[in-house]
């Protein structure tokens, strides 16, 4: 009798420690306004219509994703690598960044605030010191004070998000919030999508929005739908404006009618299901800019393994028909700190 008692009491406070943990996540759960304002500038610099830009785009993986790392997620294995992996990605990427001197804005997806996943180190804070970049900015899109997977080594605290940083000064930075929402009480451990959109003044008096994006991964595509649908109405009611749009980032899909077998070898990927952007999602004139010659994502079921791993393209850039590509291209590092590749865009207005 005391045996059952004992086990129904043990029962009873587990549940009640549940059910504390749950409202616990309830009450700090992240919840943004759909529009907020990070920046203002009184005295931003205005670009002019002849210079051309130099944007480079990479999810550098927080700094936790190098050649060495399988992921859980993916159906791989490991939760987080060493500490002192951490600390030698981030500096590769740091000096990566550095060394690129020509670059006018890097667009950065999957930087750490502070999470157990990267030692609690300030990414966000090292990366715009070792760039000497006075202009960044940075947007929260995943905010959970406890991940608690996978159960037997949780990930924990989890601050992270999207980093802008520019050799010039814009007039007005904002974070819109992506509609949709995992279910209850899911959506209280998972991202919270949105775009870090930055607003430059031009010397036609129109303004310069570029846009840092990091859609949804392992939705089954209904998040990514509201997400392209919200971001498709968003940019062309800027275009309509008489404004110019780049938009860069990981889309977690293929571009449109993008078709590399040599590339795209989505048969490896798992959780992940690889698809691709309609070709009829923006009228005629709207561009889409990537480099064929490399692939920019991997998959992380194994560590990676150049003939066998999965790999595809998921980091490329949208221009609106004002905005003409020059050159793009994606940087091989043989995912040796990233399980994304860096993609670089030179640009000019129409």
């Amino acid at each position: 009798m005391k045996i059952l008692r004992g086990i129904l009491y043990l029962f009873i406070s587990l549940i009640i420690l549940f059910a504390i943990f749950v409202l616990v996540a309830s009450l700090s759960d992240y919840k943004p306004d759909e529009i907020e304002v990070l920046s203002e500038s009184a005295s931003p610099d205005t670009l002019q219509l002849t210079k051309s830009l130099n944007i480079l785009s990479w999810n550098i993986g927080y700094g936790g994703l190098g050649d060495d790392m399988d992921f859980f997620y993916d159906e791989g294995k490991q939760v987080r690598t060493t500490k002192a992996r951490s600390i030698e990605n981030l500096e590769a990427i740091s000096g990566f960044l550095s060394k690129n001197d020509t670059v006018d804005i890097f667009l950065l997806q999957e930087v750490d605030m502070h999470s157990k996943r990267t030692y609690f180190i300030n990414e966000v804070l090292q990366l715009a010191e070792s760039l000497s970049f006075k202009n960044y900015s940075f947007a929260y899109n995943y905010k959970v004070f406890f991940v608690p997977l996978p159960v037997t080594e949780p990930m924990g605290k989890v601050h992270s998000g999207l980093l802008s940083l520019s050799k010039f000064k814009p007039f007005l930075v904002e974070r819109y919030d992506f509609p949709g929402s995992y279910a209850w009480p899911k959506n209280l451990f998972m991202l919270d999508r949105c775009i870090l959109v930055k607003r430059y003044l031009l010397s036609n008096q129109k303004e310069l929005l570029v846009i840092n994006t990091h859609n949804s991964a392992f939705d089954g595509g209904e998040l990514k739908k509201h997400e392209m649908e919200y971001l498709k109405n968003f940019v062309l009611n800027e275009y309509n404006d008489g404004n110019y749009i780049i938009v860069g980032g990981d889309w977690n899909q293929n571009p449109p009618g993008f078709d590399n077998s040599s590339i795209n070898k989505g048969s490896g990927y798992r959780n992940f299901e690889l698809a691709s952007i309609s070709s009829d999602y923006l009228p005629v004139g709207w561009k889409w800019s990537y480099d064929e010659s490399f692939p920019t994502n991997r998959s992380l079921v194994s560590p990676y393994d150049p003939q066998n791993s999965a790999t595809t393209i998921l980091d490329f850039f949208l221009l609106s028909p004002n905005i003409h590509a020059q050159t793009v291209k994606t940087t091989n590092l043989e995912f040796k700190n990233s399980d994304h590749q860096p993609v670089a865009i030179n640009i000019r207005f129409k």
